[in-house]
């Protein structure tokens, strides 16, 4: 169970850093099994995905692909902006293009799904406990691309509310210089903006949103940089940025999202579904 400290701070705030998640090799393990992934990734020119988390960007790319919207039981890979010509064609080392890899990592690699299922994860008090993503993020030097102001929620709806933590692990220290989470305290409080939702079927874009993010005051927001191998817990709602990288340091993460099952409905309208190959795992099977 979390310290009282630490629970009091994730209720009032929203997030907390906690140090000592993994250690030092583990996150180099991890960090070494990704490398040896998009090494041997293949992706098809068309599912050559740019992730993006603006507002209109993100229906006309990944909302708007298949490629996206089937990745929920799958591992696939997401590109940074600027990565490929106008053939479909790297103009970057690969190791150096992706913007991201999801969704189900924490199923199908067996290093990944260890530390997901880990002891000091599963002391985290919730009852039943399900994972519903995850995800390896780069943030590539000099071109690792900014994450707008957001809420989890928009992606991740349930009723109620509050029932969504994302676990946002630094495989390497996450600093304001190569992009960091940035939190504006208690602003869970204070419902969500808009959600993404799935478009009825056979129709285009096969995402659209309801509502708009707000425009937020950057000076509400506040820093969080995380020590390699530490954690931030991320409520669901708690909206959350990140700047660009221009720095000359990656900054590689792997998180996840879990949600309390107990008493918990998941929108159907979500563009996350459990599927027959994966329903959302239970926490506390390893």
């Amino acid at each position: 169970q979390p310290q009282v400290t630490n629970e009091k701070r994730y209720m009032e705030d929203g997030y907390v850093v906690l140090d000592g998640l993994l250690t030092p090799q583990q996150c180099d393990e991890l960090r070494q099994r990704m490398s040896e992934i998009v090494d041997q990734m293949d992706v098809p020119a068309h599912c050559r995905t740019t992730f993006s988390t603006y507002h209109d960007e993100q229906l006309k790319t990944q909302g708007n692909a298949d490629y996206f919207i089937t990745s929920g039981d799958k591992i696939r890979f997401f590109f940074e902006k600027g990565v490929f010509d106008d053939k479909g064609e790297f103009i970057v080392p690969k190791q150096r293009s992706l913007n991201k890899v999801g969704h189900a990592l924490h199923a199908f690699e067996p290093l990944y799904k260890k530390v997901t299922h880990s002891p000091k994860v599963q002391k985290l008090g919730l009852a039943n406990p399900v994972i519903l993503q995850s995800m390896y993020i780069f943030k590539q030097p000099r071109i690792g691309g900014e994450v707008t102001p957001h809420q989890d929620a928009t992606f991740l709806y349930t009723e109620p509310l509050g029932r969504v933590m994302g676990l946002w692990i630094a495989l390497e220290d996450a600093t304001v210089n190569n992009g960091c989470l940035w939190f504006m305290p208690g602003s869970q409080n204070s419902g969500i903006s808009r959600r993404m939702v799935r478009t009825r079927q056979g129709t285009y874009p096969l995402t659209d949103f309801i509502g708009r993010e707000k425009a937020y005051d950057e000076e509400k927001f506040v820093a969080a940089p995380v020590k390699k191998g530490g954690v931030v817990l991320i409520h669901g709602e708690v909206v959350h940025r990140s700047a660009e990288n221009k720095s000359e340091d990656s900054r590689h993460v792997y998180t996840f999202h879990i949600m309390e099952g107990q008493d918990t409905h998941w929108s159907p309208d979500n563009w996350l579904q459990p599927t027959e190959e994966l329903p959302f795992p239970s926490l506390y099977t390893k």
